[in-house]
């Protein structure tokens, strides 16, 4: 390539990346922010709004409609166009983030533009590939996202989980009732574990069984150890029983599968590592090689022949490193 192509690729590059960085930054901020930050900026919007300093202004309630009504529609353009939208909003509240539909449907179309771009721009191999690795990335890359933060939550869930069963044991046998011990829990216990229970204590407060309180949490966490703690819970309010006793089994047993699971990794790191070795290898050669000698590689992006063996081959390492993941998990 001359000198004024690498010229307007490299200019091209930077001002994709930077509104890629710009557009990440604001999507992030608004991703981010907790539940309690979302909190308390509402209630300073209601003092503010109820304060008898405030003044009536209609421009300003004219702005905030418009904008409720454009989120609104936006909610419902993701409902529409998302699959199975109830589960995938399952999905995004199990990462314990403010995460609307409408914000993971914006993340696929943003991705998927800087994707398209990048192939556009780097390897020229024409507006259909294009479109296809934008629309692959753009719906894979934050799906994996979101399957990470889940991965993370559950991990630190379950390795706080069997403290907060010991500190509602000790409310129980100090002659706490259940409720109470599990609002103590939501107070001093760290998240996720403090925020999901705080929900549960909030919900029973406003009315609602436990059962179902615990239902609600266990659809949102979802893991085996919790479904324990709400049978045993739901097991002893309809046939009596010693509950501490019960919960304090129940805590001893899930430190012992989380020390199986910890002896099951370390055993199985080394697969694992030479699984990491395998997949990265040809992709960090070939980026190697992309750099080195393009003329070379470039047949993959604008022969047919290329083309074809190169699906072959990501297909090929695709189906590989499915079996190898499926070697190396165990399930505890």
């Amino acid at each position: 390539m001359d000198p004024a192509t690498n010229t307007l690729i490299v200019t091209t590059a930077v001002f994709i990346g930077m509104f890629v960085l710009i557009g990440a930054g604001v999507v992030a901020v608004n991703m981010f922010s907790g539940p309690q930050r979302q909190l308390a900026k509402r209630m300073t919007k209601i003092r503010a709004r109820h304060s008898p300093s405030a003044r009536f202004d209609p421009s300003a309630n004219v702005r905030r409609i418009a904008a409720d009504n454009s989120a609104r529609g936006l909610e419902l353009l993701a409902r529409r166009l998302i699959p199975r939208p109830t589960e995938m909003r399952k999905r995004l509240q199990q990462t314990g983030m403010n995460i609307t539909l409408a914000n993971y449907m914006v993340a696929n179309v943003g991705v998927g533009i800087f994707a398209a771009g990048l192939a556009w721009v780097f390897f020229h191999t024409g507006i259909a590939i294009d479109l296809l690795a934008g629309v692959i990335v753009g719906v894979g890359l934050p799906h994996m996202v979101i399957n990470k933060l889940i991965v993370k939550r559950i991990e630190k869930f379950t390795k706080l989980f069997p403290d907060a069963i010991d500190l509602i044991v000790r409310g129980l046998r100090s002659g706490l009732p259940i409720t109470e011990s599990i609002s103590s829990v939501g107070q001093e216990m760290e998240d996720p574990i403090g925020i999901e229970f705080r929900r549960i204590s909030d919900n029973v407060k406003l009315g609602k069984p436990i059962e179902d309180a615990l239902d609600d949490a266990a659809n949102r966490i979802s893991t085996p150890d919790f479904k324990f703690f709400v049978i045993a819970i739901s097991i002893q309010k309809e046939t009596g029983g010693n509950l501490a006793e019960t919960l304090d089994n129940l805590s001893d047993i899930l430190r012992k599968r989380l020390q199986m699971k910890l002896k099951v990794k370390a055993m199985s790191s080394e697969a694992r590592a030479s699984a990491l070795i395998i997949g990265v290898l040809p992709f960090l050669l070939f980026g190697v090689l992309l750099f080195v000698n393009y003329g070379y590689v470039s047949v993959l992006f604008t022969d047919p022949r290329g083309m074809v063996m190169g699906g072959a081959g990501l297909t090929s390492m695709a189906i590989g490193m499915f079996v190898i993941s499926r070697l190396i998990k165990f399930e505890v």
